[in-house]
């Protein structure tokens, strides 16, 4: 079983970027794929981005695309959610998750998750 924490969120200026990292233990990251999900006030958790087990393959949702990158670095077992032009409407808790191997993007098709890290950004 893999154990996932979030880290990087805070308080942001519409415009500005973050660098989000999902940091994995228990056991290596490198045969599971990881995704991004987030989850507004009052809204269902929606997908962000995914990326393959060995990063050849990645997922973007429609309102990200352009402006969030996903990568991963299996040496050091963690996830990167790098977030550019950040929106007022881009604000939530995000949550990384894990399933074998191939991305998916569906919340209920991830077996691990973190405890969410909360991005705010002010407009």
């Amino acid at each position: 079983q893999v154990q996932l924490v979030e880290s990087g969120g805070g308080l942001v200026q519409a415009g500005g970027s973050l660098r989000l990292s999902c940091a994995a233990s228990g056991r290596t990251i490198s045969s599971y794929a990881v995704g991004w999900f987030r989850q507004a006030p009052g809204k269902e958790r929606e997908f962000v981005t995914a990326i393959s087990w060995r990063g050849d393959d990645t997922l973007y949702a429609d309102s990200v695309k352009g402006r969030f990158t996903i990568s991963r670095d299996n040496a050091k077992n963690t996830v990167y959610l790098q977030m550019n032009s950040l929106k007022a409407e881009d604000t939530a808790v995000y949550y990384c998750a894990a399933r074998s191997w191939v991305v998916a993007g569906t919340w209920n098709e991830y077996d691990y998750w973190g405890q969410g890290t909360q991005v705010t950004v002010s407009s």
